[in-house]
């Protein structure tokens, strides 16, 4: 019984000072890191610290599972480095295509929507962590996917480069 209560103070102490830590990290990023590409056209959106902040903790709730570290499972060949965002179509290396993208997903070459099989806000009923989610979370969460590269660098989808035919 000893053993396990020191497991669960210890389990408790890691996730807390991870908390803790991943505000202070954020707090630590200056505007011109946390400013990302808004839309195709050029325009860009600088996140405020609280977006980042929430952005990270949503994306590990709603999307770590699969894309822990910016690489998908379920397919290898296409992550979320940005290299692999750019080489979609349409390329969803920009705030507003990633919360399209999270409303309703497509298949890397935009041909078949797949929200049967991913997580979106369209398919909330069969995805009941999309529920909760908020424009405000969707905004946050494609911004943390945006800003990763910036702060974890190459280990962000683990530094792949673009694929010419991803598998889909």
């Amino acid at each position: 019984m000893l053993k396990r209560c020191i497991w669960l103070v210890a389990v408790a102490l890691f996730f807390v000072s991870h908390l803790v830590m991943g505000d202070a990290v954020a707090a630590e990023l200056d505007e011109a890191t946390r400013t990302v590409q808004l839309n195709p056209a050029g325009d860009t959106y600088v996140l405020s610290l609280e977006q980042v902040t929430r952005g990270r903790r949503q994306f590990n709730y709603a999307c770590g599972t699969c894309h822990v570290g910016g690489i998908t499972k379920t397919n290898p060949t296409v992550g979320l480095d940005p290299d692999s965002l750019a080489g979609s179509l349409p390329p969803r290396d920009n705030l507003e295509s990633l919360v399209a993208y999270l409303k309703e997903p497509m298949t890397y070459d935009g041909l078949t929507d797949i929200s049967q099989v991913h997580p979106s806000k369209k398919s909330a009923d069969i995805f009941p962590k999309m529920r909760s989610l908020t424009e405000e979370d969707l905004v946050a969460i494609s911004g943390h996917i945006l800003l990763q590269p910036r702060v974890i660098g190459d280990m962000w989808g683990a530094g792949k480069t673009r694929f010419s035919a991803p598998q889909v």
